[in-house]
Order: structure tokens, then C-alpha cells, then sequence
């Protein structure tokens, strides 16, 4: 296994127990319409029973209706505990004596079994920034690190029975994922081919999010994307790094220089003998070299010498 790679085989795997569902749920607007047509039929049969426990002879009969419309007032407030309100980007999972029973995604107003418990899940799309992290890279350099992830609950029943608390298990992870990332790639490329945190940004971040989207499976939220939002050398070395860099870009530009220059020289060479300008021994061919590349490669103005004698003077 290289630096390369994510060793995703070796993350940590929580078998999941509980699968989200679907609940199916009454209309809220049918279930409110019947709850306020009983209350006022309720309200009916209590008045009715006050007026024949007020009139002779009518006392048992109207204890009856009173007794009955009681009855009815308890029943039609139990159900109205019902209605549940589901707004966009929330869902409702509905338990009923500790077990699971379905997850009402659809906004609206519906109706449920009184007794159960409905438990709010955001399905909104958060984002997390994690904090500014000190980890050595693959160099063993030490860096800072931070990142933001975008994420999602994706399977409500998971998220809240499968972890004891999914957003800070998704922080954690965040986490634990960015000093990984970060431990097993250095910080500047020294090989063609290999990936860099500086410089391979898109396959870094890439990485990231499917390792922290292994990570946070278990818990079953999803993860839209994540990015670096910061990266640098820790202080105590960012002045030895920098200078490195620097002499690494004056050696770089030094080698494309010579190149550039050996090339002239071997074209000016060239053209001469093609076009016979002038016959040149070895002598006079190393000498032209010479001065050639002093031109070419100084950093300087040169100054021009004529020679008022012969190259064997």
C-alpha cells in the first residue's frame, strides 16, 4: 500500500441494525376535518344532556349524554395528538413503545397513532469546518490542516438509532479523516507521479470525501463534498520551507536556462557549418561555446571584448 492510497478496507465498520422505512401516514387535513366535526357533535350531545338533566324526569337520560360526551371530549383529544406537521427538510421517526416503526418524509400536515413518538430529523444539507490541525505529512514535516465537508442525512432511522449522536459522530470523523488524509501525502511532490497535498488539490480532496463518506456510512449520512481551507507549514518550520522552495525554484529555472542555452549553441553551430560562414576548428568551436554560454546564462549585462590579435596569440 502507498501514500496514494486510501486504506479503506481498514476503516472501522459499524454494522448497521436499522433500516429506514417508509410510514404511511393519514392525511392531516382528513384527520382534522373528523377531530373538529366530533368535538362539535361532542359539544352537541353535552348541551343536549344538560337540558334533559334539567327538565323533569329526564335526569338519567341527560347524566347519560353528559357522561358519554366526557368520554367523547377525553377520546377526540387523544387523537388530535395526532397531527403531526412535517415541514420541508424535516422528517418525523415514529416509535411506539421503543420500536421503530417508519419515517414520514412528506411535508404537510398528517396524522399519526397518538401513542407513538415522533422524533425530528433535519435532512437539511450542513457544513462543517473542522478546526486548524497540526499533523506531520507523509515527510514527516509538521503542517496545519483544516477542511469544510458538506453532508446530508440520508437514512433517518440509522442517524438516530445506529450512533448515539450523529452530527458530532460525523465531526469526529471529519476529523480523524483530514489528519489521515494528511499524514499519508507530503506536502510538495519530490517524485513525478506521486500526489501532493500543494499540488494535487482535486484528487486530495476526492480522497477526502470518500473516506470520510466510508466513515460516516454507518451513521447513514451522505456526503456532497469536501475542500481544504487551509494549508500550510506549522511556524516553527515555514521560514526553512520557504527557503527550501525558493532554492528549489532557482535550480529549476537554472536547469531550464542551460537547456535553453545549449540549444542556441548547437543551432549557431550548426547554421555556421550549413551555411559556410566560417571553418571552425575544435578550438575555436569550444572557445565560441564558451562565450555563448557566459551570455546566455549570465545574469548580467555582458560586456563585449574584441580581441585585436589571433586566438593562438
Amino acid at each position: 500500500m502507498t501514500a496514494d492510497t486510501i486504506p479503506t478496507e481498514a476503516l472501522p465498520r459499524a454494522r448497521a441494525t436499522t433500516k429506514e422505512r417508509v410510514k404511511p401516514a393519514t392525511r392531516g387535513a382528513q384527520a382534522l376535518t373528523t377531530i373538529i366535526v366530533v368535538a362539535l357533535l361532542d359539544i352537541g350531545l353535552y348541551v343536549l344532556g344538560v337540558i334533559l338533566s334539567n327538565r323533569s324526569g329526564g335526569e338519567p337520560a341527560g347524566g347519560i349524554l353528559i357522561g358519554v360526551a366526557f368520554l367523547v371530549t377525553i377520546a377526540d383529544s387523544i387523537a388530535f395528538r395526532g397531527l403531526t406537521p412535517v415541514v420541508p427538510g424535516e422528517a418525523r421517526v415514529v416509535q411506539i413503545f421503543g420500536r421503530y416503526m417508519g419515517t414520514i418524509r412528506r411535508p404537510g400536515l398528517c396524522w399519526v397513532n397518538p401513542f407513538t413518538e415522533r422524533r425530528k430529523v433535519s435532512t437539511r444539507i450542513r457544513n462543517y469546518e473542522t478546526q486548524v490541525a497540526k499533523v506531520n505529512d507523509a515527510d514527516g514535516n509538521p503542517i496545519e490542516i483544516a477542511a469544510v465537508v458538506v453532508w446530508q442525512v440520508e437514512d433517518t432511522a440509522q442517524a438516530l438509532y445506529d450512533v448515539d449522536d450523529f452530527a458530532r459522530f460525523v465531526d469526529i470523523q471529519t476529523e480523524t479523516a483530514v489528519r489521515h488524509v494528511a499524514s499519508t501525502h507530503p506536502y510538495d511532490a519530490h517524485e513525478d507521479g506521486q500526489l501532493s497535498l500543494r499540488q494535487n488539490a482535486a484528487e486530495i480532496t476526492t480522497q477526502l470525501t470518500a473516506e470520510i463518506a466510508e466513515r460516516v456510512a454507518s451513521a447513514g449520512v451522505t456526503i456532497i463534498e469536501s475542500r481544504l481551507t487551509r494549508l500550510s507549514f506549522a511556524p516553527e518550520i515555514a521560514q526553512a520551507m520557504l527557503r527550501r522552495q525558493q532554492a528549489s525554484a532557482v535550480v529549476a529555472a537554472r536547469k531550464t536556462i542551460v537547456e535553453g542555452a545549449v540549444g542556441m549553441v548547437e543551432l549557431a553551430l550548426a547554421k555556421l557549418e550549413e551555411r559556410e560562414i566560417v571553418e571552425l576548428d575544435q578550438e575555436r568551436k569550444a572557445a565560441m561555446v564558451s562565450n555563448l554560454l557566459v551570455v546566455l546564462c549570465s545574469e548580467q549585462n555582458t560586456q563585449p571584448i574584441v580581441n585585436a590579435g589571433t586566438l593562438y596569440q
